[in-house]
C-alpha cells in the first residue's frame, strides 16, 4: 500500500507532508512523494531543491515512514502527474494541501487540487495549513 503525497516546499506542502506521514503510520503504507514543475518558468520556487527533498525524507523517515521520491520536470500539467503517478504506483491514497483562495479565486476552474479531487479513481485527502490563530 502506498500514499501518493504531491509536495511543494510551501507550508502547503509542509501540511500534505505532515498528513500523509501520519496516514502512513495509521495504514502501515508507504509514502510516494512527488514533487513537480509547471514548466511554465526558468526557476519554478515550486520544484523543491536537493535540501528540501531531503529534510522532506527525512521527516518521514523519522516517522518511520518508508518513502520514495520522484521529480517530474516542466510538464505543465501537475494534476496529469499525479494522477499518472497514482496509477503507475498503485496508490490507495492522495494526500494534498490547499492554499486558501479569495471569494473570486474560488471560481476560478481548472486549479490542481480540484481537478485531482474530481479525477482520482482513489481517495484524496486535502489538508490546509494549521491556523495560527488561538
Amino acid at each position: 500500500m502506498k500514499i501518493l503525497v504531491g509536495y511543494v516546499p510551501t507550508p502547503e506542502g509542509e501540511a500534505a507532508l505532515t498528513a500523509a506521514a501520519a496516514e502512513a503510520e495509521l495504514r502501515g503504507a508507504g509514502v510516494l512523494l512527488l514533487n513537480t514543475s509547471r514548466g511554465d518558468a526558468y526557476i519554478d520556487n515550486r520544484y523543491a531543491n536537493a535540501e528540501e527533498l531531503a529534510a522532506a525524507e527525512a521527516k518521514l523517515r523519522e516517522a518511520g515512514v518508508e518513502v520514495t521520491i520522484q521529480q517530474a520536470v516542466g510538464t505543465g500539467d501537475v494534476a496529469a502527474e499525479l494522477l499518472k503517478a497514482a496509477a503507475a504506483d498503485d496508490v490507495s491514497l492522495i494526500v494534498l494541501g490547499l492554499r486558501r483562495r479569495s471569494p473570486v479565486g474560488k471560481l476560478i476552474l481548472g486549479s490542481t487540487a480540484q481537478r485531482v479531487l474530481l479525477e482520482s479513481p482513489v481517495p484524496v485527502l486535502a489538508v490546509k495549513v494549521p491556523s495560527t490563530r488561538d
